[in-house]
C-alpha cells in the first residue's frame, strides 16, 4: 500500500477516511467525488487519495457550506489526480491550499491523516494471515492462533487493553489496535454461529411438554 492511485474497498476507504461506510457510499452515489476517484466496474472501489476528500467533506461540514466544500474538492481533486502515480507519503509536503476570493482552505492536515491511516491499514494487513490448516482459514494474527475478529470484538465491547493482553499474552497494544483496524476494513462474513449447548450448571428437568389438565366442569 502507499500509491496515491491505489484502489480500496469501501470498507477500507471508510477506515482510512475515518467515516462510516454509508458516508463512502454516499460520496459515490451523489457524485461528490470527482470522476477518476472511484470505480464501479468490478464492484465499488475508491482511490486512496479520495479518502482525503471524503474526510474533508464530512469533517468540515459544521464550518463550511456544501458549495464551499465541493469547490475545495474540485480544486484539490485535480491536483491529486495528477499525482496518482506517486506514493501518497510523497504528497504530504505539497501545498494543498485553495483560495476563492476571501476564502482560504488548507487540506494538508487531511492529506497527512490519510497517509498515516493508510500506513496503519497496510501494517494491519501485513500482520494478518489466513491458513486453511489453522482454525479453518480464519484470519489470525501472524505467528499465533488468535482470531483477529475475536480481538476486534473484545475492543468493540470496551474490554481494556491490559485484559485483552492478559487473555492473549502473544499480543501487545499495537497488535490489538491493528487487529481492530483490520476487522473494520474486512468485516467477518456470514452470521455468527449459534451455540446449542446449555450454560454450565444448567439441568434438563424434562425434555417434553406435559399436556395441561382441564378443570372439571
Amino acid at each position: 500500500m502507499g500509491a496515491a492511485g491505489e484502489m480500496l474497498k469501501p470498507t477500507e476507504a471508510a477506515v482510512v477516511a475515518c467515516v462510516a461506510l454509508r458516508d463512502v457510499n454516499r460520496v459515490i452515489d451523489e457524485r461528490i467525488l470527482p470522476e477518476g476517484f472511484f470505480s464501479l466496474d468490478d464492484g465499488r472501489r475508491v482511490a486512496a487519495t479520495a479518502c482525503t476528500l471524503i474526510s474533508f467533506y464530512f469533517d468540515s461540514a459544521k464550518r463550511l457550506t456544501a458549495e464551499e466544500r465541493l469547490f475545495a474538492i474540485r480544486e484539490v481533486g485535480s491536483r491529486l489526480h495528477r499525482f496518482r502515480a506517486r506514493a501518497l507519503a510523497s504528497l504530504v509536503e505539497e501545498d494543498w491550499t485553495v483560495r476563492d476570493e476571501f476564502l482560504t482552505i488548507d487540506l494538508a492536515p487531511f492529506v497527512r491523516r490519510t497517509n498515516e491511516r493508510l500506513e496503519r491499514l497496510s501494517a494491519a494487513q501485513k500482520m494478518v494471515v489466513s491458513d486453511p490448516e489453522v482454525l479453518g482459514g480464519l484470519p489470525i494474527v501472524r505467528g499465533t492462533r488468535v482470531p483477529v475478529h475475536d480481538i476486534a470484538a473484545s475492543v468493540a465491547a470496551g474490554i481494556p487493553t491490559d485484559r485483552i493482553v492478559a487473555a492473549y499474552p502473544s499480543l501487545d497494544a499495537d497488535k490489538i489496535e491493528l487487529a481492530a483496524i483490520y476487522a473494520e476494513a474486512n468485516p467477518a462474513r456470514g452470521r455468527p454461529r449459534t451455540n446449542d449447548e446449555l450454560p454450565k450448571g444448567a439441568v434438563i428437568v424434562a425434555d417434553r411438554r406435559a399436556p395441561r389438565r382441564r378443570k372439571a366442569g
